[in-house]
């Protein structure tokens, strides 16, 4: 099956052979493990003091007394230390030394990371991620001249050529995360806007970086939550000529 190429003017200039990763079939299931695995490696470590609730010097007094068997301040009957006691420790308090990461294999990677590739020619799932594009064929493949663009204004012109800049525009938004996550280092949800893959920078990097939702990343840059954030598959992909030619070489050994 042969894919279109097109310049920066949206203007078809040749014809590129569909790489055979294209026919990985999208596994769901093994594209959420590898994401949660990645975004484990991020995840902030909480614990317990292990000193909370032991400041005290209390002690059991033993039976013979008529009274509960609990640990007492001296001189005092009130109750401390002990678990279930007001101002006592936890059972079973969360340790922050625990092991929090998760571990996939490499084999499994890699998978995720085809099937993720796969997933981003399917227009059902881009679309049901939310992407708005024009381009009827998916994948999209532009020319290597978009790797030497150095300015946002030409990669905006790109964007509004090639049909993307709506979505450029609907990701440009960022709420505040509700729950405890506001105090773990991830307040704010950003929107995400299409993927640009490469071969080589050589600009489009910084021309791109302050454009809302926007990423750029080298062939074998590629991971499973850059291809399926959120661990939903479906990405809207804009490939280079040159990056388009190498995925299998990098991603089907």
């Amino acid at each position: 099956m042969k894919v279109p190429v097109i310049n920066l003017q949206n203007e078809k200039t040749g014809e590129v052979e569909l790489p055979k990763v294209f026919g990985t079939p999208v596994r769901h299931d093994v594209i959420k493990k590898a994401v949660i695995a990645l975004q484990s490696t991020r995840f902030q470590p909480q614990g317990r003091d292990p000193m909370a609730g032991k400041h005290t010097t209390a002690e059991s007094r033993g039976t013979g007394f008529g009274i509960a068997r609990v640990p007492r301040l001296k001189g005092s009957n009130r109750a401390a230390f002990g678990v279930s006691i007001v101002g006592g420790h936890a059972a079973f308090p969360p340790r922050s030394e625990k092991v929090i990461v998760k571990r996939i294999n490499k084999k499994e990677k890699r998978f995720a990371i085809r099937s993720g590739i796969a997933a981003t020619a399917v227009k059902e799932l881009v679309e049901k991620r939310g992407h708005k594009f024009m381009s009827e064929h998916l994948p999209i493949v532009v020319s290597n001249e978009i790797q030497s663009l150095e300015k946002t204004k030409d990669v905006e012109a790109l964007f509004i050529a090639i049909g993307v800049q709506d979505d450029v525009e609907r990701a440009d938004r960022r709420k505040v995360r509700a729950g405890k996550g506001k105090m773990r280092g991830r307040k704010h949800k950003k929107g995400k806007g299409p993927l640009i893959v490469v071969a080589e920078d050589n600009g489009i990097g910084y021309a791109a970086r302050n454009l809302p939702g926007v990423e750029i990343s080298s062939v074998a840059g590629l991971n499973a939550e850059l291809l399926a954030p959120g661990a939903h598959p479906g990405r809207l992909v804009i490939w280079t000529e040159s990056a388009f030619s190498q995925i299998d070489e990098v991603w089907m050994e």
